[in-house]
């Protein structure tokens, strides 16, 4: 697939998708269109059990193997050596990154040192992404010190939410320090919506839509007339629907309640909530959905996690149709949203009553549509690319600094 872009400078764009324990790349031939070299990943991060995987566009054959990083910065070496051969021909232009929060930033910016100030600042805002993404920013500015790097912000497509979307109910004076519901998965979400333009009916993307993007991070997002106007996360990602490992939404409560009878502090129950909750904390099994679609006809802690986190989604979607009063449009994406038949059937089951009605043969298919001819609601499986989401607002970016 290619994807027509302001010109710039030609050679290849480095996306960069860091996630708390995962580093996912891709390598792009930048020029009139952007033309997708290779893609990787690579997982379990700071563990005995991390993998590299890694292949060619236009190629079935993944190439994976065990490799010892203890952070971030450790992966770079391995991740050179799988696009070495392509930088010989077209060396690298930029590198973008996807920076989970953005506090006060709208667009892509950029990596200078005021950027990058910033961004330290914003820290403790999400200290399970910021400090990687930062330190990985740092690491490329040494190797390549005349490299242009730009900030992609999950943030910023909820940025112009409206105002009672992003209060928060606290006192008003934290509201200065940036307290305030944000949003993520928004790098995914502006593809969605871009796609969705090109290959949707007429009018579609400017319709009511809710984007379900269900992964390992999980969460929705609420668009009208091409606007975002409330989505399920709020300041930290670890908000609105449980996820494989974060708990999604909790009485604040437990907080003085654990502090009281386990004497759990702050930062035990900030990685309860990230890292030992959700899928994996309800069903003590696993936080994979498909593990636990294998174990839930004889594991009742499996069948809860997997009913729950249908149950969370689908009364998400009626409070998010309740804002954009009605719906038009679902679109599932992310990888239990695009691989999971059986998930997405459960979560459309009782929603008749919006007009939501699933075609079974489309859905087991994965068909790009999955309702019903006459559904009123047009359901949709979609792709998402947060790489090359990444590599065209770069693309956009620099090519906007040339004119």
């Amino acid at each position: 697939m290619t994807v027509s872009t302001p010109a710039s400078p030609a050679g290849s764009i480095l996306a960069i998708n860091g996630g708390s324990s995962t580093l996912k790349f891709a390598l792009f031939r930048a020029g009139v269109t952007l033309v997708r070299e290779l893609s990787g990943s690579i997982d379990r991060i700071g563990t005995p059990e991390a993998m590299l995987s890694w292949a060619r566009e236009g190629t079935s054959t993944v190439e994976r193997r065990a490799i010892t990083v203890s952070d971030h910065v450790a992966c770079i070496e391995s991740l050179f050596t799988c696009i070495n051969d392509h930088l010989s021909q077209n060396p690298l232009v930029a590198i973008g990154h996807r920076v989970v929060h953005g506090g006060r930033y709208r667009e892509p910016q950029l990596v200078t040192p005021s950027v990058m100030e910033e961004l330290r600042r914003l820290s403790e805002y999400d200290p399970e992404h910021l400090p990687a993404e930062i330190q990985l920013m740092n690491e490329f500015a040494q190797r390549y010190p005349h490299l242009p790097q730009v900030a992609c912000f999950d943030t910023a497509f909820h940025a112009d939410m409206p105002r009672v979307a992003r209060l928060l109910p606290i006192p008003r004076r934290y509201e200065p320090f940036g307290l305030r519901r944000y949003g993520f998965h928004g790098l995914s979400y502006t593809f969605l919506m871009k796609e969705l333009a090109r290959v949707g009916r007429k009018g579609e993307a400017n319709a009511r839509i809710i984007l379900a993007h269900l992964g390992n991070g999980a969460s929705m997002a609420a668009v009208k007339a091409g606007k975002a106007v409330d989505t399920t996360m709020s300041f930290t990602p670890a908000s609105g629907l449980p996820m494989s490992r974060r708990s999604g939404d909790l009485d604040p409560g437990l907080v003085a309640y654990l502090a009281r009878t386990e004497g759990m502090g702050a930062d035990q129950f900030h990685k309860m909530v990230n890292t030992e909750s959700g899928l994996l904390g309800v069903s003590e099994i696993s936080s994979d959905m498909r593990d636990l679609l294998k174990h839930e006809q004889h594991d009742p802690r499996a069948a809860e996690a997997v009913a729950l986190f249908c149950y969370q989604a689908r009364k998400w979607i009626g409070s998010l149709a309740a804002v954009l009063g009605g719906l038009d449009s679902l679109v599932f994406t992310a990888g239990i949203g695009e691989h999971s038949p059986v998930i997405r059937a459960r979560i459309c089951d009782g929603l008749e009553f919006l007009g939501v009605a699933l075609d079974t043969a489309r859905n087991e298919a994965g068909e790009a549509v999955i309702s019903k001819e006459d559904g009123k609601v047009t359901v949709r499986v979609m792709h998402t690319d947060e790489e090359r989401e990444i590599a065209r607002s770069v693309s956009e970016l620099l090519g906007e600094l040339k004119r």
